[in-house]
C-alpha cells in the first residue's frame, strides 16, 4: 500500500532523533528542566544544562550520560545578558551551533494581590519574563548567524492562558513570555527559527509546592478531569516534537498545553 507508514524504530528515530545537534536548556538544573534535558539528550543532542545548583546539573548530566547521551554544565544566571553571551562564545569556541534553546528558569509566589510589592513584580518578571527575551535575544542573533534551522521553546504555563488565583505576578509573566513567543515565530518564521511555547498543568515543583495548599490541591483535582498531577516525563512528547527539525518542521507559534485536561474544563 502506498499510504502504509512503517512506524519502526529507524523511522521514528530520523522523525524525532536529534543525532548531531546542540541543545541549551536554561533553568535545566529544576524538576522540570532537568526531565527536559534528559529527553533531549536521550534524543542524540549534546546538551547544556544551564543554571545555578551546581548539584542537581551534575546529577542530570551524569544520567544523561548513564543513558549513553552527551552533556555538560555551565553556570549562568539566566538573567545575566553576559552570562548568556558567555554560553554563545563557550558553544563556538567548541565548534557547536545552538539548535535547539529551551528557557525554562522561573519563579513563583502566592502573594495576595493587594500585598506584592514592586521588589516582588521586579523579581518575578525578572525570572519569568527578562530571562526569556535576553536569551532569545543573545542566541536569537547566533542562530540568525549560523543561517541554518533553529527551535526555540519557551516554558509558559497554563496560567498564560487562564489566570489563576492566588499567583497575579506569576500568571502576568507567563501571559508575557506565550505573547513574546507568538510574536518572535511570526518574525523570524521566514529565518527558518521556530518559537514555540510549552505550558504545563500542575507538575509539582519547588517553586509551586508552597502553592499548593490543601485546599488548593483539592481545587485543582475537581478541575483537572484526569484526576492527577502530571509527571514531568510527560512533558517528553510535546518537548521532542518541538525541538526536532523533522517532526516538528511545520510548528511555529503553537502553544502546547499539557494538564491533563485542565483548560478543557469550565465547571
Amino acid at each position: 500500500m502506498s499510504d502504509f507508514v512503517d512506524f519502526s524504530a529507524e523511522y521514528l528515530r530520523r522523525l524525532f532523533g536529534l543525532n548531531g545537534l546542540t541543545a541549551v536548556v536554561i533553568g535545566g538544573t529544576g524538576v522540570l528542566g532537568s526531565t527536559i534535558a534528559e529527553t533531549l539528550g536521550m534524543a542524540g543532542a549534546h546538551v547544556l544544562v544551564v543554571g545555578r545548583d551546581s548539584v542537581g546539573a551534575a546529577e542530570t548530566v551524569a544520567r544523561i550520560g548513564k543513558q549513553g547521551g552527551s552533556a555538560e554544565f555551565l553556570a549562568a544566571d539566566a538573567t545575566c545578558q553576559s552570562d548568556l553571551e558567555a554560553l554563545v562564545r563557550h558553544l563556538e569556541a567548541n565548534g557547536r551551533k545552538s539548535d535547539i534553546l529551551v528557557n525554562g528558569a522561573g519563579t513563583n509566589s502566592p502573594t495576595p494581590f493587594l500585598e506584592i510589592t514592586d521588589e516582588e513584580w521586579d523579581r518575578i518578571f525578572n525570572v519569568n519574563l527578562r530571562s526569556v527575551r535576553l536569551a532569545c535575544q543573545v542566541f536569537g542573533r547566533h542562530l540568525l548567524a549560523q543561517n541554518s534551522p533553529g527551535s526555540i521553546i519557551n516554558i509558559a504555563s497554563l496560567s498564560a492562558i487562564t489566570p489563576l488565583s492566588r499567583v497575579f505576578t506569576y500568571s502576568a509573566s507567563k501571559a508575557a513570555v506565550l505573547n513574546l513567543t507568538q510574536n518572535l515565530a511570526r518574525e523570524w518564521a521566514l529565518r527558518n527559527i521556530r518559537v514555540n511555547a510549552l505550558s504545563p498543568g500542575f507538575f509539582p515543583a519547588e517553586q509551586n509546592r508552597k502553592v499548593l495548599t490543601q485546599d488548593r490541591i483539592e481545587n485543582v483535582m475537581r478541575h483537572t478531569p484526569m484526576q492527577r498531577f502530571g509527571v514531568p516525563a510527560e512533558l517528553s512528547g510535546a518537548i521532542l516534537l518541538m525541538a526536532s527539525p523533522t517532526a516538528g518542521s511545520f510548528l511555529t507559534g503553537a502553544n502546547i498545553v499539557v494538564d491533563g485536561g485542565f483548560t478543557a474544563m469550565t465547571i
